[in-house]
């Protein structure tokens, strides 16, 4: 029951504002905000110069930018802020990390490759862990190689001839129970040189999903019709242009560039690539 029923009193003393305070907020590059009058919710992209006052310029999912003075009437996580100029960058107060959240190490050349090898399944896949681990995977040595899909995995594993010394590092899109791909894997490591194969994936369809949705403006990935090419797909249901492959690869560059470091990926494939880091650069492997 409302217990204002008949309304508040002209003559009582006005009610204090519970309007809550805005807060600073660096306009970052990737931060996502909404603009108050006019709704607009974009990732910020740049700050500019322009008519002698300073401008935010902000990306939404479609990839549609518009620009707004710097300053008050922005809202942040259903907060308001005023975003001021771009964080300097900081001094470093401790070893410089990768974009894996590993120590880098200074100085030293990307080693000869091993023979041990990690294979993903495409080029996007490919390029993502390049953008995270490949600092890491220079220093040890490591070659990343294409499938080209996973249906070609008992074929690169037989030209490889797997050993102890030879080991092997398999990623997989969409390595769930029942699945296409969990029956491919299943078969592959019956081969011959097994023991010396790990084989790993993650829960999506494509690795697109592996970037959490937030870094584009989004609350979740679009769900897309089985029987619809994912690629395309989840462009059309974000408003990307999705006409061929141009569109697709030019969909992936902008997605992957909202990609910083190892915090902007889901923990089910970073815990995976981990692992297959860790087996394939290990001093010695015992099966089983």
């Amino acid at each position: 029951m409302n217990p204002d029923r008949y309304g508040r009193d002209v003559l009582a003393s006005p009610p204090r504002s519970r309007r809550p305070t805005a807060t600073p907020a660096p306009a970052d590059p990737g931060l996502v905000v909404e603009e108050v009058e006019t709704g607009w919710v974009g990732a910020v992209v740049r700050v500019e110069k322009s008519g002698g006052m300073q401008l935010v310029v902000l990306e939404d999912r479609r990839g549609r930018t518009r620009s707004f003075p710097l300053g008050p009437g922005f809202w942040l996580d259903g907060k308001p802020v005023v975003l001021t100029p771009p964080s300097p960058a900081a001094a470093p107060t401790g070893p410089r990390l990768t974009a894996s959240g590993s120590i880098a190490v200074a100085g030293q050349r990307a080693q000869v490759a091993k023979a041990s090898r990690i294979w993903v399944e495409g080029r996007h896949d490919a390029e993502l862990v390049e953008r995270i681990w490949g600092d890491d995977l220079r220093v040890e040595g490591v070659v990343v190689e294409l499938l080209d899909g996973v249906d070609n995995l008992a074929a690169v594993l037989r030209g490889f001839r797997p050993g102890p010394a030879r080991r092997a590092g398999v990623l997989v899109d969409h390595l769930v129970p029942g699945s296409k791909e969990t029956r491919i894997v299943a078969d592959a490591l019956r081969l011959p040189g097994a023991d010396h194969v790990l084989a790993l994936g993650h829960p999506y369809v494509d690795v697109w999903q592996a970037v959490k949705p937030e870094r584009l403006g989004l609350a979740a990935w679009p769900t897309i019709p089985r029987g619809t090419d994912i690629k395309y797909g989840t462009l059309a249901a974000l408003g990307w242009p999705h006409a061929d492959q141009a569109d697709v690869a030019s969909g992936w560059k902008r997605i992957l560039g909202r990609v910083r470091d190892y915090r902007d990926l889901s923990p089910a494939l970073l815990g995976r690539m981990e692992e297959l880091i860790d087996f394939v650069t290990a001093p010695s492997h015992q099966p089983g």
